[in-house]
Parts: structure tokens; sequence; C-alpha cells
């Protein structure tokens, strides 16, 4: 880790969350269960399970982790830093496991993340959705109108660019600038 990303990393969040659960930093240890939730989502495109571990390790600044009274994730958001937009953190993925979901845990998630990081010089945040999803749709729609931040929205790839087929587009979402939050 390096120093700006260990200067990132915060120990707990006081968001309102269901009781019984915390935010916190992801650990390497937080892999594989961070990426059984991913497939269990049915929603998300699954990444390998060593791709899962390396973002605990290497993105855990940018990323949170809800953990029940034991310890264990129940959810989670990796991010990153967008390199050529240092003030812009890209929401990688979102997920809830099925025992908690409907609960408001993927919000809370997404604003203790983006408050967390909002010290580092973070205006803005953008993710990728694809049309049918409705459920991202409404989060990160909703969390703009709770942070009074505009959303623009615009495919970025073409379902026809990935070498797979039968993908439907991707539409990136950009939110902000978001309100100082210092």
């Amino acid at each position: 880790m390096t120093a700006a990303q260990a200067d990132r990393v915060g120990a707990r969040s006081e968001f309102d969350l269901p009781e019984g659960l915390t935010l916190d930093t992801p650990r390497v240890e937080d892999g594989a269960a961070i990426w059984r939730i991913a497939r269990d989502s049915k929603t998300l495109d699954l990444n390998s399970s060593y791709s899962y571990l390396l973002w605990c390790r290497d993105f855990a600044a940018t990323s949170v982790v809800a953990r029940d009274a034991e310890g264990g994730p129940v959810g989670f958001i990796t991010g990153y830093i967008r390199p050529e937009r240092p003030e812009t953190l890209v929401v990688w993925q979102v997920a809830v496991d099925q025992a908690w979901r409907g609960r408001g845990l993927a919000a809370t998630l997404l604003d203790g993340l983006t408050a967390r990081v909002a010290a580092t010089g973070i205006r803005g945040i953008e993710t990728t959705i694809t049309p049918d999803n409705t459920a991202s749709n409404r989060l990160f729609t909703s969390f703009a109108e709770r942070h009074g931040a505009p959303v623009e929205r615009e495919v970025l790839f073409d379902g026809g660019l990935f070498p797979d087929g039968g993908h439907e587009p991707e539409v990136l979402y950009r939110i902000g600038p978001l309100a100082d939050r210092g």
C-alpha cells in the first residue's frame, strides 16, 4: 500500500447501519467472501477469485465492506481512483448478500465510502451500469439526489465492443461535483 492509499484508509463509519453491522476497509482475507457475494448476486459480471484478493490488497483504501457481528463481509463496494482524473472515484462493483438486501445497505456503503475518500480530494464518482440493472440505476440516482449532485449519462461501451457477444451497452454515470463534505 502506498502512503497515499494508507492516508485514505478509514477505520469505521458512523453511518446508520442495520444493527450488528459495521463499515470497514476490506482485507485480503475478505477476498473469498467478496467473490462469493458477487457470484451469488447473479447480476454482476463475476471476476476471478484472484482478482478479488488483489482488489482487497491493492484498492482497499478506495473500497468498503459491511461486516456482520462476527466480522464477516455481507456487502461491499470496490472502487479505484481514475488515473486520468485523480479527483474521480470509479465504483467498480456493489453487492449485498441476499440476507441483507432491502435494508438500504448499498446506499449506506456508497455514502460511507464517498465520505471517507472525500478527504483525498474526490469531487465526483463514475460507474457503469447496464440499462436493465434497475437496482443500480436507483442506487446511483438516489445518491446524486441525496448529495445534490448532477448526473450525466452516456454510453461508454456499446454492446458490440465486447468480444464474448450478447453484452448490453454499459452506460457511464458521472456524478458530481459532490458538495464539500469537509
